[in-house]
């Protein structure tokens, strides 16, 4: 999976396939819901802010493909 590091804590924050996030941070994992909201696992906190920058939309930037070809 691809994640992210929390600058912080250093715990990693990925997107599940359901669009949930696990929180891993060192051998405790945690699920929690795109607000930040606890599902389960022995992690019960976690960042909100980014919990729902990761669960947001994936959007390819309009700079890697070209909509149009050049003249």
């Amino acid at each position: 999976m691809n994640g992210i590091y929390h600058p912080f804590t250093q715990a990693l924050y990925e997107r599940t396939g359901d669009g949930n996030i696990l929180v891993t941070d060192g051998d405790k994992k945690g699920l929690f819901r795109r607000d930040g909201s606890w599902i389960e696992g022995e992690l019960f906190e976690c960042d909100p802010h980014l919990c729902g920058w990761i669960a947001g939309p994936q959007v390819a930037s309009h700079r890697l493909k070209p909509d149009v070809e050049p003249a």
